[in-house]
């Protein structure tokens, strides 16, 4: 069963950017492998010589490196919290729907 974000998904929530960025994270490494693990044995099973396999593989390890970096270092998941702000769009549904009643 896939999960189930317990609100409202919204970007500005810091524990739901962290899942997003994870789990484009992982769809990252997902389609690296299969799509190296299928082009290598291609390679392999042809006995082809194709020397831009090794810059592929590569290079797109080097964009999963920066990706991870990304994530676990750089990346900043501090700041709004739908629970304790006083802003998010249910409220100002309510403040609206009560201004235009006289």
């Amino acid at each position: 069963m896939p999960p189930r974000w317990p609100r409202q998904p919204d970007r500005r929530d810091p524990a739901y950017r962290r899942l997003d960025d994870r789990m484009n994270f992982a769809m990252h490494v997902a389609v690296f492998g299969a799509t190296n693990s299928g082009m290598w044995f291609v390679r392999t099973l042809e006995a082809a010589t194709w020397p831009w396999s090794k810059w592929v593989t590569g290079t797109w390890a080097v964009g999963l490196l920066v990706h991870l970096i990304y994530i676990a270092a750089i990346a900043d998941y501090s700041g709004y919290n739908p629970q304790f702000s006083a802003g998010t769009p249910a409220d100002s549904k309510k403040t609206s729907a009560k201004s235009t009643k006289p």
